[in-house]
C-alpha cells in the first residue's frame, strides 16, 4: 500500500494517480487479468470507466447502476466476489477469458462513489484476503474521484 500511496502521490493529477493503481495492480498481481476503475455518474444513474488496463477494451464503458456485478456492487455497497462469473445471471460478459470478479466499491463520504472491478480468467482467483487489500486500496482511491464541475 505504501507503494501504491506513493504513486499517487508522485501523479501529475488524480487520473492520472489511479491509472498508476490500476497499472500495478494489474503488474504485480498474476491473477489480476483485467484491472478497471468505475466511477459513479449520479445524474445519469450509472457508472462510467475510468482508467483500466488488461489485454483488451470492454464494450461496458457505461452501466447502469443495478445492472450485472458491477453495477449490483456500486448500490449494495458490499464487494462482490463471484467464483464462477458463468454461474451468476448478473454478470455482463465483457471477455471470453473471464471466468471470475471481484468487484469492491470505493466509498467517500459514506457513499459509494465508484468501484475496482477485476477480472481473472482463472475460476476462484479471489478471497477475503483480495478483498481486505482492495477495499484498503479502494480507500487511497476515493479522494482521486472525479469532481462534478471540476
Amino acid at each position: 500500500l505504501n507503494l501504491l500511496r506513493t504513486l499517487i502521490a508522485e501523479a501529475p493529477g488524480p487520473e492520472a494517480g489511479a491509472q498508476r493503481v490500476v497499472d500495478e495492480l494489474h503488474n504485480r498481481f498474476g491473477h489480476y487479468d483485467w484491472v478497471g476503475i468505475y466511477w459513479i455518474d449520479a445524474d445519469a444513474g450509472e457508472l462510467v470507466l475510468g482508467p483500466w488496463t488488461g489485454p483488451e477494451a470492454t464494450e461496458h464503458t457505461r452501466i447502469p447502476l443495478g445492472v450485472g456485478i458491477c453495477g449490483a456492487a456500486a448500490v449494495s455497497g458490499r464487494t462482490e466476489i463471484v467464483d464462477d462469473v458463468s454461474a451468476d445471471p448478473r454478470y455482463l460478459a465483457c471477455f471470453a477469458s473471464t471466468r471470475s470478479e471481484i468487484v469492491v466499491p470505493i466509498f467517500a463520504e459514506g457513499q459509494v462513489v465508484g468501484e475496482i472491478d477485476i477480472d481473472g480468467s482463472d475460476a476462484s482467483a479471489y478471497d477475503e484476503t483480495d478483498a481486505r487489500f482492495l477495499e484498503e486500496v479502494a480507500a487511497l482511491l476515493a479522494p482521486l474521484r472525479p469532481r462534478a464541475g471540476g
